[in-house]
């Protein structure tokens, strides 16, 4: 198992380097046969159309393109980026390919093709069929926050708000042509991989290097493996949020990001004054991770100290009223009021409502239909 990794000082080093609250964005898209709109898997194929284009990159799954942003000061500046590449790609593949943004899509076969690299065939290896079902497509968002030990008191608290971010974003409600009756199964199909859900909280950078070395040593995973939905990424500085579906439209991605980079600046703003709370036990947290997950914004999540619970649409209403100075600050204002329009209907609630009248087909038309370059408001992509 090849690449050394690294040690608490190099961690250390790459936190302290990093810019002031810059983020950046990834999107795992669907790759669509233009007549029978299923997965097609020819990612390989339809990006040697794109010139080496490093915005866009193969991941694991062959019906699967990874778009790629630069760090950008603000999310407007990256949902712009963001919108340029989707335009890029749908005029390249045009013709051949559709492409889609939802978790998973509504009714492909469980299992897929795979594209073979070395460190992917390494994975089907290990992994077998069970890589084989990874047809699942996330938003990443990466947020450096400069200090390295500020950063890392900043991401212990962030691990609570993770079924909060996973409410609003889950896309995800159609599999195999039947609704799962969760509001997203993306996580589930996910964890039958290790190193998935709600991150451990990390004492400090010693011990994430330890947890790193154990990997290496044990000859389980390198440090890129570190899957988890919330991650200290160890090559580019950054805190990356990696809970969020692949959202439908620029515009919800937008959305989603500027909720997490307007966080990151509250978190990051509560620690310097001292008033960051206790680091939550990861077990209290997957509790309502799984709420997020079954009932979306339906559901109700607990208090992690009390267990006292309260409407998710409460509680996110609540957490966007609180985040309103953080977004002002990082000029995601806009993009926030956006996220308010995804809590009136976010992602699985209008994947359910366009599939009650036309079927799982009929959906994945509607949603290679939404996907435009141009970023629109939430509320005006229902379709």
């Amino acid at each position: 198992m090849p690449d050394d990794p690294p040690s608490a000082a190099d961690l250390r080093a790459r936190f302290d380097a990093g810019g002031p609250l810059t983020v950046g964005l990834e999107e795992e898209l669907m790759l669509l046969d233009p007549e029978t709109l299923d997965l097609t898997p020819e990612a390989p194929a339809a990006l040697g159309r794109l010139a080496d284009d490093e915005r866009f990159k193969l991941e694991l799954p062959a019906s699967q393109i990874e778009v790629v942003t630069a760090p950008s000061a603000t999310v407007a500046e990256a949902a712009l980026a963001l919108s340029a590449a989707r335009e890029r790609l749908a005029d390249a593949l045009s013709g051949s390919y559709r492409l889609a943004g939802a978790g998973v899509h509504p009714f492909a076969a469980a299992h897929g093709v795979l594209n073979s690299t070395p460190r992917y065939d390494e994975t089907a290896r290990e992994y077998g069929l069970v890589a084989r079902r990874q047809l699942v497509f996330g938003l990443h968002v990466h947020v450096a926050v400069a200090g390295a030990d500020r950063a890392l008191a900043v991401f212990n608290a962030l691990r609570s708000h993770l079924p909060e971010v996973a409410a609003l974003a889950a896309n995800a409600p159609y599999y195999e042509g039947r609704d799962s009756g969760m509001a997203s199964v993306r996580p589930k199909l996910s964890e039958l991989l290790p190193r998935q859900g709600v991150p451990p909280a990390m004492a400090t950078w010693e011990s994430l290097a330890e947890a790193f070395a154990w990997g290496r040593r044990a000859q389980r995973f390198r440090a890129a493996q570190w899957w988890w939905e919330a991650r200290l990424h160890p090559v580019h500085g950054t805190i990356e949020v990696r809970v969020p579906d692949t959202q439908i439209t620029v515009a919800d991605t937008a959305a989603v990001g500027a909720v997490i980079h307007s966080l990151v600046h509250h978190l990051a703003a509560r620690h310097d004054a001292g008033e960051l709370p206790p680091v939550a036990e990861t077990w209290r947290i997957e509790e309502n991770r799984w709420s997020a997950c079954r009932h979306g914004l339906d559901g109700r999540l607990a208090d992690l100290a009390t267990g006292e619970t309260r409407p998710t649409r409460e509680r996110l209403e609540c957490l966007l009223g609180e985040l309103a100075a953080s977004a002002a600050q990082v000029g995601a204002t806009s993009e926030l009021e956006h996220a308010r329009a995804l809590l009136e209907a976010n992602g699985a609630q209008r994947q359910r409502e366009v599939a009650s009248s036309g079927g799982p087909r009929e959906l994945v038309a509607w949603l290679a239909a939404a996907f435009a370059p141009t970023p629109v408001s939430p509320a005006k992509s229902r379709g």
